[in-house]
């Protein structure tokens, strides 16, 4: 029995009570409220679902909402009490504000920089949902960002950023402080034949540097662009019991199936302990309070308790002069609230799950060996604080473990445990939506892939020959297994 397997048996024998026992919301319960976001309001409110025992719909167990518009990233949990949707909302209104800078007579709004990629959060997740690379020659990266580091690691095993140049590259700064330069992506077709004799082409990216104000960079320099990920179910996520992540990794292969995934060791700064990685495109952050407050330092250059130092390099005189907005410029509270704001982004459900071709699709899916990585079903753990996530049946479509992906992807860049050939497995669910929320079809980490057959075709490394089987399925399975992946 694969290790995912025994470890949901064994947790269901135990039971999946949780702080909502009894299944599906009552339809006058269950309806989601929409997220108040400015930019973004619900057209309609989703629809309840039915009661059900086992309902194949609920991707996020009772959290899942029913939403299929532009809109359906933006949803809170369907199970968040009434009592608790304030601080959702609370949430996403600093998830949506724009910083300014200091000093500023918006009071807790200022701190913006001075160097930095966006000036809100949402400026990188619209909707909530999946950024993408630049679309046209030209185009700025909006919800994309260039990682930097040199060889070596910090003392709690960290990339080492460069020393002209950070972590990050940073494309805008604020009045009197020089920008760090921008990133250019081009891309070359590389052409490809499924078996059945039908072509595909793959675009094969390639970055360089434009205006670098501050010199050039260290030669043996790693970049590794990313693009943001989608935001629903991290909460469900972060309720995944560490040693269900743990337990099912199998780093050596010993069950010979030459899968050989491995969780991330990172470090948690607030615990100040080494623990199991959950979130970013190589699992390197531990928690979702530490994956924002890294995503505000790091990308909106706003300070907090977790992170309470900007990140102006030793060249960078007028980064350094410049005003603060206090410090720390996101306090505890604020943080809290956006902490509990992405905790409950809610997981729309799945679509068309009694279609016989989507049903095709996902036992294929199952046996050309996709759901070795990419495991369909988890029940959380116990999240303190969070009855709402907790033992819940889910189907993220992850295992949340590095896999080596070939040199094809490959960043060469080390974060923490995992290699410059490793990446997580990114959850599956809500995949689907993507091309309805956020108007493109881009995937991948760095949105190269122009479709899902893109994406799979990229696979190599511990899936080649998941791979290979995809690409010699004929074209109705191919179209069966893509339709499946469609309705996640």
């Amino acid at each position: 029995m694969p290790k995912w397997s025994a470890l949901i048996l064994a947790t269901l024998v135990v039971g999946c009570g949780g702080a909502a026992s009894s299944g599906v919301p009552s339809p006058s319960t269950s309806t989601a409220t929409p997220s108040a976001t400015a930019s973004a309001t619900p057209s309609a409110t989703p629809s309840a679902s039915p009661t059900a025992t086992m309902d194949r719909r609920l991707s996020g167990g009772e959290t899942t909402i029913f939403d299929t518009s532009a809109n359906a990233f933006t949803f809170p949990a369907r199970n968040l009490p009434l009592a608790s949707r304030t601080d959702f909302f609370v949430g996403n209104a600093l998830f949506n504000r724009n910083w300014v800078t200091a000093p500023s007579s918006t009071e807790g709004s200022d701190g913006l920089g001075p160097i930095f990629n966006a000036r809100s959060c949402s400026a990188c997740h619209f909707k909530d949902g999946r950024g993408h690379p630049p679309l046209e020659a030209g185009e700025p990266m909006l919800s994309m960002l260039i990682r930097l580091s040199i060889p070596g690691m910090g003392a709690h095993g960290e990339p080492l950023g460069d020393p002209l140049y950070g972590g990050q590259l940073g494309p805008q700064a604020i009045l009197g402080v020089p920008a760090e330069g921008k990133a250019i992506v081009e891309y070359v077709e590389e052409p490809g034949q499924f078996a059945d004799g039908d072509p595909y082409s793959l675009r094969v990216p390639y970055y360089r540097f434009e205006g670098l104000a501050y010199g050039m960079p260290a030669q043996d320099l790693h970049i590794s662009p990313r693009v943001a990920p989608a935001l629903v179910g991290l909460g469900l996520l972060q309720a995944i019991d560490a040693a269900a992540v743990v337990g099912a990794a199998d780093p050596d292969d010993e069950d010979g199936d030459g899968i050989s995934g491995r969780p991330n060791e990172v470090w948690d700064v607030r615990r100040q302990t080494h623990v199991v990685g959950r979130f970013g495109w190589k699992a390197n952050q531990p928690t979702l309070e530490q994956q924002n407050a890294g995503a505000f330092i790091g990308d909106i250059g706003i300070t907090s308790a977790l992170f309470p130092n900007q990140e102006c390099t030793s060249i960078q005189t007028a980064c350094t002069q410049a005003p603060t907005g206090g410090e720390p410029e996101v306090d505890d509270l604020k943080l809290d609230r956006v902490t509990f704001y992405t905790h409950f982004l809610a997981v729309p459900a799945r679509r068309e799950v009694e279609d016989p071709t989507t049903q095709q699709g996902e036992a294929l899916f199952a046996d050309i060996g996709c759901s070795s990585c990419h495991v369909p079903t988890v029940v959380t753990g116990d999240l303190a604080g969070f009855p709402e996530l907790s033992r819940q049946v889910i189907h993220p479509y992850t295992d949340l473990l590095l896999h080596d992906l070939g040199e094809g992807l490959a960043d060469g860049r080390p974060d923490f445990a995992a290699d410059g050939r490793e990446w997580r497995t990114p959850p599956l669910w809500g995949i689907g939506l993507v091309p309805t929320v956020n108007r493109h079809s881009l995937y991948l980490h760095d949105g190269r892939a122009r479709d899902l057959t893109e994406a799979i075709l990229w696979h190599a490394g511990e899936a080649e020959p998941a791979r290979e089987r995809f690409r010699n399925l004929s074209r109705i399975d191919r179209t069966a297994l893509l339709r499946f992946m469609e309705s996640l």
